[in-house]
């Protein structure tokens, strides 16, 4: 009788964990819209332009700053994949981490807020991947899915405070940086 209790337990923890993860997860979804569709409510000169670029890496890597940022925004969706979709396998991930890549692209140029580059689609998806990598390193570490989620989700939950935090800040001109 007494397992059936603590199996219950587990369960409602388990329950907590994921909705917790969940709202993260869907946290940080809009974040990304609001900074690659949105571009953070700022207008920039390149906007309202339609630009195309099919050949990848075409600018030299060392001196662009904008394939790392890429490949550092989608490292959380390759944890938050990992967590939330753990049946899937890598191929269906890796397809998902793709078309979400250029479902961003296709939208910022048909929004006129960005240029479609598939070597942004590439960078994304490697984030995405080093992300899924992260996560299935944690998990093996932890050695226990739900102890290794809780952990992630303390990171996310730190992280997604602070984002927010740093963006009324931005909002209300506290920063030395300027927003607007």
């Amino acid at each position: 009788m007494a397992f059936v209790i603590n199996m219950k337990e587990k369960s409602k923890v388990n329950n907590v964990t994921n909705r917790l993860t969940t709202v993260l997860f869907i946290i940080y979804l809009i974040a990304i819209c609001w900074i690659l569709l949105f571009k953070l409510g700022v207008q920039f000169s390149y906007m309202g332009k339609r630009r195309f670029n099919l050949i990848p890496f075409s600018e030299p890597l060392i001196l662009n700053n904008e394939n790392i940022l890429n490949v550092v925004i989608f490292v959380p969706l390759g944890i938050y994949t990992g967590i939330l979709f753990v049946r899937w396998i890598f191929g269906k991930t890796l397809l998902f981490f793709f078309l979400l890549s250029l479902i961003v692209e296709g939208l910022q140029y048909i929004l006129r807020v960005g240029a479609f580059d598939v070597t942004d689609i590439i960078t994304n998806t490697l984030g995405g991947i080093i992300g899924l990598i992260i996560f299935k390193a944690i998990d093996k570490a932890f050695n226990n899915g739900v102890k290794a989620q809780k952990f992630i989700n303390i990171i996310a939950a730190t992280g997604t405070i602070l984002m927010i935090l740093l963006l009324v800040l931005l909002k209300m001109n506290m920063l030395p940086v300027r927003y607007q």
